[in-house]
């Protein structure tokens, strides 16, 4: 084939046709609308001539270890041109989130034109003003994320069932929920995937998201395209001070003393930015503080809990911790300092007599004082902790993050030393980072197909179209892919007291997939807003020939 002749797809006006009777299905995360769009989907496939013929080639299929019943839409088509095992996956997220913000205009949500023909009478910002008036945006909830981005892949989907002669080897499309919350659309995919690659020898050599795509920083023009992703964990950490009567707060060590020295130390700290390939993560920021005090006593808390956000293009959950030990002892070895000079002050003040403090920072991670327990306690401590667990499961209101905050709560009870300490683990899942770096083959073929079909597109579109190396949100792209090998997975897994329990993510599949995997998704701003918008130009016509380029190139024998 010759790469330079693929014929160029004329979609818009049918994409943008999908795009709205997605939208006008209502499939905020965690509702029964979740059901409804991928039953809509399903039926859209079903009753395409190709699926008629090839019914076991689409499926709707219930997620696993799931608390909710929804459903993922699978479907595959096999290419005529040829005969070839290479198997691209398109992939993209029927779930929004939610209409809150939209108050009395909730039910406009779904509808763009009425949405539009409402703002019209609305002040807007400036350049939301511009674009509502430009005739080339469309505004609602999820026309940006994502699903103009799904409804490009359902045409391609559908294009390639029409014409299989035109396509080497094989296309795989899925539709998954619950993208929005806990991911448990793609974890259910992923067997599919592994059942599908068994029974029909797929090769799978690449993947393509679609999620969508925004500025940068103000007056970004570019449109960019991802080579990977960001992963995301959320360290942790359980503090202990020692409690005393407000009225002697020197003969005690206030935990949330603790607490916000650790906050003001990790906070925006620009030396827990991870830098790889150029690109630097945002740094952490906390989303959670709080003590665990049930109510209100005059007597200082017990313990106090702390959770942060945290991005990494390059280290490993191991990593992350160990670097974050350092921080909670600079943190610990910060507060206690203040404390002393307040106390010293304290006592010139009122002319008591100074003693020393008795307090030395200590930090460990979970598994450290895990290892501690069961040397001290054994059997004993294990089947208190297993009966524990199985009796805070019943609290169906108590979150995996609060779950973790209580095991590591109970098992402190068990420490002999109970001087002041920050425990530090992680108390929810971990989104494994993607970096395509080139090191495999297929690596290498889907990083010239991107550069391809960069160049050839970009003369027709006004704006620049960017590649970079990192999608900068949270995707379902970390769980078809993960750079972290299952040694990296098994110590993080060592230090999330819920795991097991309260959650559990398959790793080994994804590990076991691992399909090279890039982001094309629509361009558009305010993205979970009530301004969401999407610019159709890009987002119907570049975006899914960008996609199809990559598909034709990466599925061709020319470079074999």
């Amino acid at each position: 084939m010759n790469k330079t002749n693929i014929s160029k797809l004329v979609c818009r006006a049918e994409i943008l046709a999908m795009t709205k009777k997605l939208v006008a299905i209502e499939s905020i995360v965690n509702t029964r609308g979740e059901q409804d769009i991928a039953k809509f989907i399903y039926d859209y496939l079903a009753a395409h001539p190709y699926f008629l013929k090839k019914r076991s080639q689409l499926v709707l299929e219930k997620t696993v270890n799931d608390e909710m019943e929804r459903y993922n839409v699978l479907a595959y088509v096999k290419g005529r041109k040829g005969v070839s095992n290479r198997t691209v996956v398109l992939m993209g997220h029927m779930d929004t989130v939610g209409v809150d913000d939209f108050n009395q205009q909730r039910d406009l949500a779904f509808s763009p034109e009425d949405w539009m023909e409402f703002l019209q009478n609305e002040r807007l910002p400036e350049l939301a003003q511009e674009h509502l008036e430009s005739g080339d945006w469309l505004f609602g909830r999820g026309v940006l994320d994502m699903k103009s981005g799904l409804a490009s892949n359902i045409y391609l989907l559908t294009y390639y069932a029409e014409h299989p002669e035109l396509l080497e080897g094989n296309l795989v499309f899925i539709a998954e929920c619950d993208e929005e919350d806990s991911s448990h659309g793609i974890l259910s995919a992923l067997k599919t995937l592994k059942k599908w690659k068994q029974e029909n020898k797929f090769d799978y050599v690449a993947a393509i998201n679609s999620d969508f795509v925004a500025p940068g920083y103000q007056g970004d023009e570019n449109r960019y395209v991802y080579k990977g992703t960001i992963g995301k964990l959320l360290p942790s950490f359980f503090i202990t001070g020692e409690e005393t009567h407000v009225g002697s707060a020197f003969d005690g060590l206030d935990p949330n003393f603790i607490a916000a020295a650790l906050t003001k130390q990790m906070n925006y700290n620009p030396d827990l930015s991870d830098t790889a390939l150029g690109e630097s993560t945002i740094p952490p920021v906390s989303l959670k503080q709080m003590d665990l005090k049930p109510s209100y006593t005059v007597q200082t808390a017990l313990s106090a809990y702390v959770y942060f956000n945290f991005f990494v293009h390059s280290w490993s959950p191991e990593k992350v911790l160990t670097l974050l030990k350092k921080q909670a002892t600079v943190a610990f070895t910060n507060a206690l300092t203040s404390f002393e000079e307040r106390y010293q002050t304290y006592c010139e003040m009122s002319n008591q007599p100074y003693r020393s403090i008795p307090w030395e920072p200590r930090v460990l991670t979970y598994s450290e004082m895990e290892e501690i327990l069961i040397r001290t306690h054994g059997e004993q401590y294990e089947l208190h902790m297993k009966d524990f667990k199985e009796e805070l499961l019943k609290d169906e209101m108590l979150d995996t993050r609060m779950f973790a905050a209580r095991v590591v709560e109970e098992s402190w009870k068990f420490m002999t030393d109970k001087s002041p300490a920050i425990i530090v683990f992680y108390s929810s899942l971990y989104s494994p980072r993607v970096a395509l770096t080139g090191e495999t083959e297929d690596e290498q073929r889907l990083l010239q197909a991107l550069d391809h079909a960069i160049n050839t597109l970009k003369p027709e579109y006004q704006y620049p179209i960017v590649a970079k190396n990192f999608f900068p949100h949270i995707s379902d792209m970390s769980f078809i892919a993960m750079s972290d090998n299952m040694h990296e997975i098994e110590y993080k897994v060592k230090n999330t007291p819920s795991w097991g329990e309260k959650f559990h993510v398959a790793y080994e599949d994804v590990f076991d997939l691992n399909i090279p995997v890039i982001n094309i998704g629509p361009y558009g701003m305010d993205g979970h807003k009530k301004l969401e918008r999407m610019e159709m130009t890009y987002s119907l016509e570049i975006v899914p020939n960008l996609t199809n380029h990559v598909i034709q190139y990466v599925l061709s024998d020319e470079n074999e």
